[in-house]
């Protein structure tokens, strides 16, 4: 190996390294935007997780589907949707509360810069649906 070759493999491992610390230390707290730009979720710490909470909707609807029946008159606006754990460098999995049909299916996150690709699951995590959310502060 020349002293060339031994450099470049050094600066690659370095870079290798550093990225992967800032992946881990990445700020995935804050407010994003589905993707249609009805509806804002503010993502914040909350025990060992992220809690998710509904903080605005384009047009406000009440959570009309719930399965509890006590719950249905309430606005969607202030539910708590999402509940995520961590599960490596800017992923995270855990539940997300589907605001439309009322359903609560397993979840997956997976963070960038500016955005959050949130994949709701049913059978045990064989069927997956992905949206991708854009961070708007």
């Amino acid at each position: 190996m020349t002293v060339y070759t031994k450099i470049a493999t050094a600066i690659i491992m370095a870079a290798t390294i550093a990225t992967g610390a800032m992946a881990q230390n990445q700020e995935v707290t804050g407010t994003y935007i589905n993707e249609s730009g009805g509806t804002k979720v503010q993502l914040t710490d909350c025990g060992a997780g992220l809690c998710g909470t509904v903080v605005w909707m384009k047009n406000p609807v009440n959570d009309v589907n719930n399965p509890d029946s006590s719950k249905r008159g309430r606005s969607v606006v202030g539910i708590q949707a999402v509940s995520l754990k961590s599960t490596g460098p800017a992923t995270y999995a855990g539940s997300l509360y589907d605001t439309e049909s009322g359903k609560t299916y397993s979840g997956k996150a997976k963070f960038s810069d500016r955005d959050v690709a949130l994949s709701g699951c049913i059978l045990g995590g064989l069927v997956c649906k992905t949206s991708v959310w854009q961070r708007v502060d």
